[in-house]
């Protein structure tokens, strides 16, 4: 039980202590017994303070401050319904003699899920006049969170978890799930014992293949003697952030770290990782940073920090920051005070829709201890009210470490419920609608030299077009070239591929509502190089049917086309305008020139030199797809980059 601090019921012994005439108990061997069980409790020596205070209360079975003690004593012990059965003790001899056991009894109520009891003792507690202020603002708090849990369980939500199997648990512990955003690779945390038998972390690797997750393996490139845990995949896979602590063991090859613990981030080489390095400042402090989770845009770290609160007590909250185009990260700050509460926030997990939080908290309306929130992101970029996922979800026991798959579906989390495969399992089950992210599917592909077919490392945007912002940066494996961009459904993009050196490549996907793509997107990139003759036909480029006016969508492709140009100054080429067989060959003609014109005269005006430029139409002349189907016209409704010289 986090910060039930018992300063009101010590002071108040303490004063008794300097006359025993304010005992409420005359029997000499009572109040000898409740003072040693003082010392033996000071002294952190519980059994034998509960002794001492059995036989005062033997000898004097109305003395108040010894039932008040054990209560307090039992709750220490966690053992809650003896801590219960003291306070009722004391209360029904004297109810009215230390209204604060009203709240004390009420919070081991709330906790143990006996919450009806709880807000009765809690309206009982509130009808003191001469209570401090703090505690009764607590205390009309937990009367709201006691009344929320009470009708959470009355109204349970869909829950039927299932253990993953052989595959994924063992006889040891499992806990701290990740995932890629293709839902094909799954990481976790395993504690184990080394050579030595001593308990240690490390990360185990499991595939999906046919719909079945194979046998975990060892990430043996991050794995050491010390420990790794909390492990975040990016969206693709290419990096992983994980925790490392100091280790109290002087001959543990464990990493360097700036504070107890420290964030650490490591970069896939082909099919391994590369030596994980320190994030360094700002994101380690030298306090205690953990449990990361980078989001899917490629640019924003969400963790947890260990900090003083308002009251100089310590508490966990939820951070973010961002990495520039310099490489370097912002400052971190509080994801926002809606979320973050003088509670403890932890387990923090960005969807990749990239605006859907799940995170752990005891600081909001809950069960009793840690539950599972969901806040979702609103247009302005503002996190909304978090949202309790629910009982049976949710319990009297501290819930976290919640994962949910790209498409919403299936939540994954740790569980010591009963028949697992030993201690921590890791578990699924179907997460219901109402607190499901937005789904996301992916376009998943290589990146290559489309003349010498080497794989290549090059630069992904994808770029919202209807706000413009880009919503994702990321680059392919530079050992294979592979890349993986999550697309999350509900919007329109362009997206874009860039290196030096060669011509960019240009994507459009339509997904404007959540069933618009259930299939995943994949597709090779051949990247062309700059060389005359090359050419690409650019896809974000938008007219209304039968015009030749720019939509402002267009202008996102023609500002890459821009930065393009004036990064290869020498480069001379033609814009061309095609179309499709409806309608008339002249009208298409001129619909054509007119539309490679449109171009042209944006580019003009943005600081292109004309003589650099040439605009065509070819009307229908030059098809790239059958005419007869509605996709084909698509793709032969189009504008063209070609280069003319390089030199």
């Amino acid at each position: 039980m986090k910060r039930i601090i018992w300063i009101a019921f010590l002071v108040f012994i303490s004063q008794s202590l300097f006359s025993q005439e304010e005992y409420t108990s005359s029997v000499p061997k009572a109040i000898r017994n409740f003072e040693t069980a003082i010392k033996f409790y000071n002294a952190r020596s519980n059994e034998k303070a509960i002794e001492s205070l059995d036989i005062a209360i033997k000898e004097d079975p109305k003395f108040v401050e010894a039932h008040i003690l054990r209560a307090n004593i039992y709750s220490d012990m966690k053992q809650y319904d003896k801590a219960i059965m003291s306070y009722n003790d004391a209360n029904r001899i004297n109810p009215d003699f230390f209204p604060n056991n009203y709240f004390s009894q009420a919070r081991i109520e709330y906790i143990t899920g006996k919450y009806a009891d709880a807000r009765t003792h809690l309206e009982k507690f509130l009808t003191y006049q001469k209570i401090g202020s703090d505690l009764k603002s607590k205390a009309r708090q937990l009367i709201k969170n006691a009344t929320f849990a009470e009708q959470a369980v009355n109204n349970p939500v869909p829950f039927a978890p299932v253990n993953m199997g052989d595959s994924i648990n063992s006889k040891f512990e499992e806990y701290f799930p990740a995932i890629t955003a293709d839902g094909k690779t799954f990481l976790f945390t395993r504690r184990l014992p080394d050579a030595n038998n001593r308990q240690q972390e490390d990360f185990y690797v499991s595939k999906r293949i046919n719909n079945s997750w194979t046998n975990a393996l060892p990430l043996t490139e991050i794995n050491t003697s010390g420990n790794e845990g909390a492990p975040s995949l990016s969206a693709d896979g290419q990096y992983l952030f994980f925790t490392a602590c100091e280790e109290k063991y002087s001959n543990i090859d464990a990493r360097k770290t700036n504070g107890s613990c420290d964030i650490f981030i490591a970069k896939k080489n082909g099919d391994k990782f590369a030596k994980p390095r320190n994030l360094e400042a700002p994101i380690n402090s030298g306090s205690w940073e953990s449990q990361p989770s980078f989001s899917s845009d490629g640019r924003t770290l969400y963790f947890v920090r260990k900090i003083k609160g308002s009251d100089n007590l310590i508490q966990y909250d939820i951070y973010m920051s961002r990495i520039g185009d310099n490489s370097a990260w912002t400052e971190p700050v509080s994801v926002s005070d809606k979320i973050n509460t003088s509670g403890d926030e932890m387990s923090v997990f960005i969807h990749p829709d990239d605006q859907t939080l799940y995170f752990a908290s005891d600081g909001h309306p809950g069960m009793g201890g840690q539950d599972i929130f969901v806040s979702r992101r609103d247009s302005s970029g503002e996190w909304g009210e978090p949202e309790n996922l629910g009982y049976p979800i949710n319990t009297i026991r501290d819930e976290n470490s919640l994962l949910v798959s790209p498409d919403g579906t299936m939540a994954y989390f740790s569980s010591n419920r009963e028949g697992g495969k030993g201690g921590l399992d890791l578990y699924q089950f179907s997460l219901y609608e109402k607190v499901r992210p937005q789904p996301v599917t992916y376009m998943k592909g290589k990146v290559y030299d489309a003349d010498t077919k080497i794989f290549l490392s090059a630069s992904f945007e994808l770029i919202d077009l209807k706000s413009g912002k880009t919503v994702v940066s990321s680059s392919s494996n530079i050992g294979n070239g592979e890349f993986l961009v999550a697309l999350p459904t509900g919007k329109s993009y362009a997206l874009n591929v860039s290196k030096d050196g060669y011509l960019f490549y240009s994507e459009n996907f339509e997904l404007q509502d959540a069933k618009s793509s259930k299939e995943p997107f994949l597709k090779d990139v051949p990247m062309k190089p700059i060389k005359a003759g090359e050419s690409m036909v650019l896809k974000n480029i938008f007219f209304d049917t039968d015009k030749f006016d720019l939509k402002d969508a267009s202008k996102i492709e023609l500002n890459k086309l821009i930065s393009f140009l004036n990064k290869n100054p020498k480069i001379k080429f033609e814009v061309s305008g095609h179309t499709d067989n409806v309608g008339t060959v002249p009208y298409n003609q001129v619909l054509s020139e007119r539309r490679a014109k449109s171009v042209f005269s944006y580019l003009l005006a943005n600081g292109i030199n004309a003589e650099r430029m040439i605009s065509k139409g070819y009307g229908d002349s030059k098809p790239i797809a059958d005419n007869k189907t509605e996709s084909g016209r698509a793709q032969n409704r189009r504008t063209e980059f070609k280069i003319v010289s390089a030199e």
